[in-house]
């Protein structure tokens, strides 16, 4: 295997958040190669994190966000996040990403947290909009079916809080999924966002 610097090393575990150990035997398998590194470790580390996804989630956090703004309604947002133990619950970036949890969704307004909590209902009302607007437009009917299943796919990630595209890219480039994901694979524990509720002045609470 390629030998690697301390650098190397300590680069890697700032990037990824991995053990000295981990990180070092990373590099070793990729040639030194830092991007390639934090791949092998996130793969390697969301195939550990699926295995933890039975275990209990007993502990955890709520994070919160209040947005003032002179020409936008007062926004107040709230969020559980929850882990496996107290440790992780107190440690700053498990709070802090419950609050950037919160940010985000005072920003992107999900309506749902998961897509099993979006009622059939809804899904048929989008199939049927869609269908009706292809139609209109004209498109051959024996691609009108692909085009509803691409769109519906695209409502899924404007209004389904862990398939949509966390908000601030500098500090993680994927959706919120992901991030929670990346998170457990950190902290090696079972993480998840339990739910979450938005209030706007003003707004309607059916939004």
């Amino acid at each position: 295997m390629t030998e690697v610097t301390a650098q190397e090393v300590a680069a890697l575990r700032k990037k990824t958040g991995a053990g000295m150990m981990d990180a070092k035997r990373a590099l070793a398998e990729t040639a030194g190669d830092l991007e390639a590194a934090g791949r092998l470790l996130m793969e390697r580390g969301l195939a550990s994190a699926r295995k933890r996804a039975d275990r209990a989630a007993d502990q955890g956090t709520i994070g919160s966000y209040l947005h003032f703004q002179a020409d936008r309604p007062v926004i107040g947002v709230i969020v559980e996040l929850v882990c496996e133990t107290d440790f992780v619950a107190k440690s700053t970036e498990f709070q802090g990403a419950a609050n950037d949890i919160a940010m985000h969704v005072a920003w992107a307004r999900p309506r749902w947290l998961s897509r099993d909590e979006v009622p059939d209902s809804a899904i048929d009302d989008e199939r049927s909009l869609i269908t009706a607007q292809a139609r209109n437009e004209g498109k051959p009917e024996e691609i009108i079916s692909k085009i509803v299943d691409g769109k519906v796919g695209s409502f899924y990630a404007d209004t389904v809080l862990l398939e949509q595209t966390f908000a601030n890219a500098e500090k993680f480039a994927g959706t919120v999924g992901e991030m929670v994901e990346a998170l457990g694979v950190q902290m090696r524990e079972n993480i998840a966002v339990r739910r979450f509720s938005r209030l706007g002045v003003g707004e309607d609470s059916a939004e």
